[in-house]
């Protein structure tokens, strides 16, 4: 569950004064209002990735790095690292984990511990939010994450109120049952969905990741499910240069 264990990884006011002195004017510069597109907005786009189990935030920072598209010269990262908390596959020990995992491998049935899951999406929430607020248009937010880091991504954005640029999940699983769609936004349900999975996967199960096609199509979306014949859990340099693709072209602040 680890992506320690990923094959290429081995080796999350001023305003306008207008001032008359003895026949001049002195103009205070307009504040840096955010506009979403505009070409000299703050930070034109922000990818966040969320790591696996056990793992953290900046062991996962050279991922970045893969991404050499000139589109991305602009893009801001986050990494950020789950709390250590007691987790029931660990036998209880603390470990860095986003939320409870009940069993591994994960199957397509495991049990769900959806009120962890919705905490861990609060704090998701107030890292997009203080990102939108600072002028990223939330079409240029894109959320990835591996193993737990993907399921904890599916609920992030099916939750957001409003549509990101997208959600890639990688060897993920969907953290919570049906009841859930209930509370989806229609802005949400127009996120679109990166599903990738490796075919050989024992600790999150293949028939886990298939589950996440139809419980999207049951909330009325769909994804684009990339399965991968001979692959455990991990990710791969041919899983991350197709993620670099999916989101160049769904940047809005590049057209």
């Amino acid at each position: 569950m680890n992506s320690k264990f990923i094959l290429l990884l081995k080796p999350a006011i001023v305003f306008t004064i207008t001032v008359a002195v003895t026949g001049f004017f002195v103009v205070l510069p307009r504040p840096r209002v955010p506009v979403y597109g505009r070409p000299d907005a703050m930070a034109r786009s922000f990818i966040m990735w969320l790591h696996g189990l056990g793992d953290s935030g900046p062991a996962n920072e050279h991922i970045k790095n893969l991404f050499n598209a000139p589109e991305f010269k602009t893009t801001k990262w986050s990494f950020p690292s789950a709390p250590n908390t007691p987790v029931t596959c660990n036998n209880g020990a603390a470990m860095p984990s986003w939320f409870d995992i009940q069993e591994i491998p994960v199957t397509a049935s495991s049990p769900k511990d959806e009120s962890g899951v919705l905490k861990a999406v609060q704090n998701v929430h107030t890292m997009i939010d203080k990102v939108v607020t600072a002028g990223t248009n939330p079409k240029d937010i894109f959320v990835c994450g591996f193993s737990q880091g993907g399921a904890l991504t599916l609920a992030s954005v099916l939750l957001y109120p409003r549509t990101l640029g997208g959600g890639a999940v990688f060897s993920g699983w969907v953290p919570f049952n049906d009841s859930i769609l209930e509370q989806l936004a229609p802005e949400s349900k127009m996120t679109p969905i990166l599903w990738s999975h490796g075919m050989a996967d024992t600790t999150v199960l293949f028939e886990a990741g298939q589950a996440g096609p139809p419980f999207l199509e049951r909330a009325g979306m769909s994804c684009e499910f990339k399965a991968y014949p001979g692959l455990g859990h991990s990710i791969t340099q041919e899983e991350l240069r197709h993620l670099e693709s999916w989101i160049k072209t769904r940047l809005q602040s590049s057209s």
